[in-house]
């Protein structure tokens, strides 16, 4: 008699689960949009107050790229907002649950499967910023980017910020390997994001010591550098230097979440079964 056939071995079906959860459950499609649109009426009213009481540009930037910047930047967080934890597939509640050895079972490799689920989180954040920025586009609440040229490097950025971004977060997930628990630094960790990145304000408003010292850290190349680009404050002349700032991050943090995945397995134990 003849075995059944197999299913095919399909893994990057695993970037599906979080599209499919969120668009199964119309109540969160509507509560983001509600959001996204409050988040950038305020801010847009924020910014044109605070220029309002000045005159001309302002560390670089004039009230229409002050604008542009800071919604383009409530746009991009969405990426980063994305709620894993209440599907219990965080890195974290599985080493709690003792469930993570699993990871390290499956056909898939636990490095690919986090990869995938991260991809399917990025995608489906991308397509409510592709969405919310044509609608700001129609409304006249964003200009077009400063140029041919920077459109084009505003996203080669807008790739190589999310491998920085991603690779970042790994780090916080892989010290669970070591401390079991990462809450304290999952927190430190995104509000150094945020801060660092230029989520709350562009980095050009900040004194130069905090610029310098930005420049050390991966932060500012996950969200500063490629909306920096889009409203011209870095000119396309000095946009092939910014993209390999950004492509070297990527890159050294890559080949150091890989040593430690290794590392980690080595801390993974099964018994039984």
């Amino acid at each position: 008699m003849a075995a059944p056939a197999r299913a095919p071995h399909r893994p990057w079906r695993t970037a599906w689960i979080t599209p499919r959860g969120e668009l199964l459950s119309p109540p969160r499609l509507t509560a983001t949009a509600l959001r996204l649109t409050v988040q950038v009426f305020l801010v847009v009213f924020l910014w044109r107050g605070l220029y309002a009481q000045t005159d001309g540009a302002v560390a670089g930037l004039d009230r229409e790229q002050a604008v542009a910047y800071a919604v383009l930047a409530v746009l991009a967080l969405r990426i980063r907002e994305l709620d894993r934890h209440s599907g219990r597939d965080t890195v974290q509640q599985h080493l709690h649950h003792g469930t993570i050895v699993y990871w390290f079972l499956r056909p898939v490799a636990p490095r690919r499967y986090h990869a995938l689920r991260a991809l399917g989180d990025q995608l489906y954040g991308f397509a409510w910023v592709v969405a919310g920025y044509l609608l700001c586009r129609s409304a006249g609440v964003l200009p077009p980017p400063a140029s041919a040229e920077a459109g084009a490097a505003f996203l080669a950025g807008v790739v190589l910020g999310q491998l920085v971004l991603y690779r970042v977060m790994l780090l916080v997930d892989l010290l669970c390997f070591w401390t079991l628990r990462d809450g304290a630094a999952l927190r430190i960790v995104q509000f150094a994001q945020n801060l660092l990145s230029g989520a709350f304000a562009p980095l050009w408003f900040f004194p130069g010591w905090f610029r310098t010292m930005s420049d050390f850290l991966p932060f500012q190349a996950t969200l500063n550098t490629p909306l920096s680009l889009y409203i011209g404050r870095i000119p396309p002349s000095e946009a092939p230097h910014a993209l390999l700032v950004q492509a070297v991050w990527a890159v050294g943090l890559a080949v150091l979440t890989r040593w430690l995945w290794h590392r980690a397995a080595l801390r993974v134990v099964s018994q039984g079964g």
